[in-house]
């Protein structure tokens, strides 16, 4: 039997929670090195897709809104512009990532860690795609 199989409801809520709040910190580590100041995180329009992805609507300081991507993915972010939902947000970064890998190759793999990070950017690109693409992930989504 897997661990998960073993956990209670209670436990598998606590590690889901804790989960969100390390892409949280995530986030926001993310944004900070950007220069970028959270204020406000619109938590009825961020999405949780425990354990792959969280995608957050997240208000700054300056009053720009920003959607940020975290989980077993490359931590992103992108003005709220780009994207009106959180779904269309997921294919943005997957549109996003799967061009900047086309970009590292096109200018040509210099060593191993770039080959490794255009893979890694062409995957995880694919994974987002599939998940903005279920409709069932989205059928609570304001439109």
């Amino acid at each position: 039997m897997s661990e998960q199989q073993q956990l209670t409801p209670q436990q598998r809520e606590e590690l889901e929670k804790q989960w969100q709040r390390e892409c949280f910190q995530s986030a926001q580590k993310h944004l900070a090195e950007k220069g970028i100041i959270p204020s406000t995180v619109f938590d009825k329009e961020s999405r949780f897709l425990a354990p792959l992805c969280a995608i957050w609507k997240i208000k700054a300081q300056t009053g720009k809104t920003y959607w940020v991507v975290t989980g077993r993915l490359p931590t992103d972010h992108m003005e709220t512009s780009a994207a009106a939902t959180a779904r269309e947000a997921i294919k943005s970064f997957s549109y996003r990532w799967q061009m900047r890998a086309d970009e590292i190759v096109a200018a040509g793999v210099q060593d191993e860690t770039q080959a490794k990070f255009a893979n890694l950017l062409v995957n995880r690109a694919h994974g987002l795609y599939e998940i903005a693409d279920k409709d069932e992930l989205w059928v609570n989504e304001a439109s």
